[in-house]
């Protein structure tokens, strides 16, 4: 059974690319296989597949063109071109396409390509063996990194009892908050990741440690509703922009995603109450306070639909904590 929200709605007049991102053996094609299997997914359309790569798992020709289902195979990185596009168009006229990409070229190369006016991205997919996911870290982090900014959902397959599921998940939270997270064990059937918080979250001031920031930054974003209208006590960092209204701030903390070349500032969007108004207007950035903040549900521009928005309720002068950098372990 696929994911849920594998299926997208599309407009008629338009070809969609369901794009298929991960290394050599991820599980890319057997992930294919299955999506192919689900006939609400193949509603007797035609349908082509763009191979980039061959791995052990292999394309029954056969059992495909039962499917109105053909298969072109690039060799090179060079192969992408209009033209390419161009000519898959003029041979195949899909009316939907499963690109599955190879893991060791850049997804920039992909999306600077000239595709036909009607092709639209209509999801992305990334597939990870989890047996191997801390040896992509350490060797091809800026490949990982691409892929999971960009995806709209990841699913970790071949997981144990020694997958650190929690901790995965988080890093790709943290990376892309609006990407959707799935464990498979090997099987394929689903596994689910530990997700016990390191504080209570029915007190009835939510104490973060330092070291719980990234952890509460990640379920916060990924469950807002559970926050809503709970108060929070932390010690931030300031952020302040120009673009920001004078009583507004984000209050945050650096964190490593995955690895050290990949530290970046997170936080949520926070607003000053009319009695703390001229104290926030006073806070410098990368200032250290402790914030007690009120948690509320609500529409923010900066996270492009619905997130927790943070009301101040009390700032405190703070030292620096003897670790700056948070992690999502």
């Amino acid at each position: 059974m696929l994911p849920d929200g594998m299926l997208k709605g599309r407009n008629m007049m338009e070809t969609p690319i369901f794009l298929f991102t991960g290394f050599l053996d991820s599980g890319k094609t057997l992930f294919i296989k299955d999506t192919l299997e689900d006939e609400e997914f193949r509603n007797d359309e035609k349908i082509l597949i763009i191979a980039c790569e061959e791995g052990e798992e292999e394309f029954d020709e056969e059992l495909l063109a039962q499917w109105r289902t053909r298969v072109v195979y690039l060799d090179s990185e060079e192969e992408l071109t209009e033209d390419f596009f161009i000519e898959c168009q003029k041979n195949y006229q899909p009316d939907k396409i499963i690109l599955e990409y190879n893991g060791m070229w850049r997804l920039e190369k992909l999306f600077s390509v000239k595709m036909p006016k009607d092709w639209v991205l209509a999801q992305m997919i990334t597939t990870v063996n989890a047996d191997g996911f801390d040896l992509y870290l350490n060797n091809m982090r800026s490949l990982v990194m691409e892929q999971f900014q960009e995806t709209d959902m990841v699913i970790f397959n071949r997981c144990d009892e020694n997958t650190k599921k929690a901790s995965y998940r988080r890093s790709v939270k943290a990376i892309n908050p609006k990407a959707q997270v799935y464990f498979e064990n090997a099987d394929g059937s689903p596994s689910e990741p530990d997700e016990s918080l390191p504080f209570d979250i029915n007190q009835d001031t939510i104490e973060i440690e330092d070291t719980d920031f990234g952890v509460w930054y990640v379920d916060a974003m990924d469950n807002p509703q559970k926050y809503d209208e709970k108060t929070v006590k932390m010690r931030v960092q300031v952020y302040k922009s120009l673009k920001m209204p004078a009583t507004s701030f984000v209050p945050g903390r650096f964190a490593m995603t995955c690895c050290v070349d990949d530290i970046r500032f997170i936080g949520p969007l926070c607003h000053a109450t009319p009695t703390l108004a001229p104290k926030v207007k006073g806070l410098k950035k990368r200032q250290w306070i402790y914030l007690t903040a009120k948690v509320k549900v609500e529409y923010a521009a900066l996270y492009k639909g619905e997130g927790p928005v943070l009301y101040t309720e009390k700032i405190e002068p703070a030292s620096e904590p003897e670790e700056k950098v948070v992690y999502f372990n």
